[in-house]
């Protein structure tokens, strides 16, 4: 009952919100016709949205990382790895959006209103937890999503440079940091039906140009598969695949833009699921034609030779990360704003100017460190491992030990794991393997391979593993 009170509250919100603009329509057909298109391509709140928010933003550039990771790990752990770190993104996503269920349930029965304000992951666990675990989610959170912003600003120099080579590749980070700035016009993940569809056909086109091209290019002479030769290669790729299927760190945001939170529990597994199916073979067939070549050439799309297929893909793959990066910019977005004081004003352009300071330091950072490769994976290692797996895994745990907190939920876990018991057991699981593996071996590797690359290019290096200039 409480689970079904916080869904027909939120779809009341955004039904209340379109009768306002019901009132204004009438008697202004045109007005009308261009509301129905804006609801259309703007307004989002369906299951199908989120599915769409969830896989987009789950896969973007770092699709053009895998098959460096597959030369780090070897064609079976590479493999193993994908499913592994998807099914435990699935399960650590799932329990984020029944700890909002519950956080939105208590706080109905308090007559909050959350009209105006958009709830996050910080504001869940201080709810449920205390300011501790609140300040705790918010270091993390808002650190993952800084470093995950650099990341696709990053990616969309590596990638416009192999259209066009005339400007190195911390001119196009200039350029492109002035593009995605835009993104403070967007004001929520409510408004990114059209921008998650068309995110996603993009991301299937280049997942599969990469396969086929890869497939019809053949293996290159001498090509050699060794890996897994090196400790520090192999927890390195390993880390950087639980980055690929730790992209829930947008789920509370999501969720609350959904008008039935409740249905979100297996979205994340079904985008999972498709993700799989551009991820597994675009990764092993890159591998397998060019090997071990890969480990020089982090940006699988650096190995494969220019056509207009090729040039299709790294377009359709810039507008996608100009669209992740909005993806991971919101939330931070949105912290800005409350701590401003701004959140809850319905002036668009008042919010879009007090977001503009958010993309600064994302634009300073992407110029210091335009380390494709490894920086996925120290992300991952020291960001994704507590963000999106350790803090869920244990704010669930300690959020339920009440015995009167388990009679009452809201969302209880499903016979098919072994309800409380076996909930339990996975959560262990996940915070003792990601603590041990993905921080702790992933952590040592990936910083050691980073410190490396550092060395080797130097910080504000202007062109990042370019080819070298023809006499």
């Amino acid at each position: 009952m409480a689970a079904e009170k916080v869904e027909t509250v939120i779809a009341g919100n955004y039904l209340e919100m379109e009768r306002e603009g019901e009132g204004e329509e009438e008697g202004n057909s045109s007005f009308s016709a261009k509301t129905k298109l804006s609801k259309f391509f703007w307004h989002g709140g369906s299951v199908y949205d989120a599915w769409f928010s969830c896989a987009s933003n789950q896969v973007a550039q770092v699709l053009l990382t895998l098959p460096y990771s597959f030369s780090q790990l070897g064609m079976l752990s590479g493999i193993l790895f994908q499913i592994f770190y998807g099914l435990m993104g699935s399960w650590t996503a799932y329990l984020i959006s029944v700890l909002y269920v519950e956080y939105r349930s208590r706080k109905e029965r308090e007559k909050a209103d959350f009209r105006n304000h958009v709830i996050q992951w910080f504001e869940v666990l201080g709810g449920l937890l205390g300011k501790h675990w609140r300040n705790l989610g918010l270091v993390f959170n808002c650190t993952f999503l800084l470093f995950g912003s650099v990341i696709q600003l990053i990616a969309c120099a590596s990638n416009i440079y192999y259209i066009n080579d005339k400007l190195d590749k911390r001119t196009w980070t200039y350029i492109f940091g002035a593009c995605c700035a835009t993104t403070v016009f967007i004001p929520s993940f409510h408004n990114y039906r059209i921008w998650s569809f068309l995110g996603l056909a993009m991301t299937s086109y280049t997942a599969w140009y990469l396969t086929i091209a890869s497939l019809l290019h053949g293996q290159i002479e001498g090509v050699r598969h060794s890996g897994p030769t090196k400790m520090v290669l192999y927890f390195t790729g390993a880390t950087n695949i639980l980055y690929t299927f730790g992209g829930h760190a947008v789920t509370i945001p999501v969720t609350f833009c959904m008008w039935k939170p409740k249905k979100f529990k297996l979205i994340y597994l079904l985008a999972t699921i498709y993700v799989w199916t551009l991820t597994l073979p675009s990764a092993s067939a890159v591998y397998w034609a060019f090997g071990d070549l890969l480990l020089t050439h982090s940006n699988a799309l650096s190995l494969l030779p220019r056509t207009g297929f090729r040039d299709t893909a790294v377009i359709l793959m810039l507008i996608h990360q100009f669209i992740t990066f909005g993806f991971a910019c919101t939330p931070l977005y949105f912290v800005w704003e409350k701590f401003l004081g701004v959140h809850e004003t319905k002036s668009l352009l008042k919010r879009a100017f007090a977001r503009l300071p958010v993309v600064i330091p994302i634009w300073f950072l992407a110029i210091i460190f335009p380390f494709f490769g490894p920086i996925n994976s120290a992300v991952g290692s020291l960001l994704v491992s507590f963000t999106v797996y350790i803090i869920p895994a244990m704010a669930h745990m300690i959020t339920f030990a009440p015995a009167s907190a388990r009679e009452n939920a809201v969302e209880r876990p499903p016979k098919k794991v072994g309800g409380w018991i076996g909930a339990y057991c996975m959560n262990v699981f996940v915070v003792v393997w990601v603590f041990v593996v993905g921080f702790g071996f992933g952590g040592w590797a990936s910083l050691l391979n980073f410190v490396r690359q550092i060395d080797t290019f130097g910080v504000f290096t202007k062109c990042y593993q370019c080819p070298p200039p023809k006499h």
